[in-house]
């Protein structure tokens, strides 16, 4: 094996090493149960997720478009929108604080608030 080659397999394998504990960071559960939803820094609703009950709740917007916040079996996550990308959607349920649900279109945020 050249120099080369083993000064290439320890820089992946430091990127690979990197990137798990960071992963572990940013996905590992959550602290808290309480959620809040904000738009534009003003709160538009704060639930506890330990004890809300299953529900839809849909946000319009002046511009005609939308957002549809679902609550169901202790989570919650953004389960339609009219965004042209749909992220908010695709990312699926709120999980970690550090990585919140965010809908950039609408600046509709859904995150996890601090004990």
């Amino acid at each position: 094996m050249t120099k080369g080659v083993k000064i290439i397999l320890i820089c992946v394998i430091v990127v690979f090493a990197v990137s798990a504990v960071l992963s572990l960071f940013f996905l590992r559960p959550a602290d808290s149960k309480n959620v809040s939803v904000i738009r534009d820094n003003r709160e538009l609703y704060r639930f506890d997720l330990s004890t809300a009950k299953d529900e839809k709740i849909r946000i319009d917007y002046e511009d005609g478009g939308y957002n549809i916040i679902e609550i169901k079996n202790g989570e919650i996550r953004i389960s339609e929108a009219d965004c042209p990308d749909n992220t908010c959607v695709k990312t699926g349920t709120l999980k970690s604080e550090e990585m919140p649900v965010v809908c950039l279109p609408h600046h509709l945020i859904l995150r996890f608030d601090e004990e």
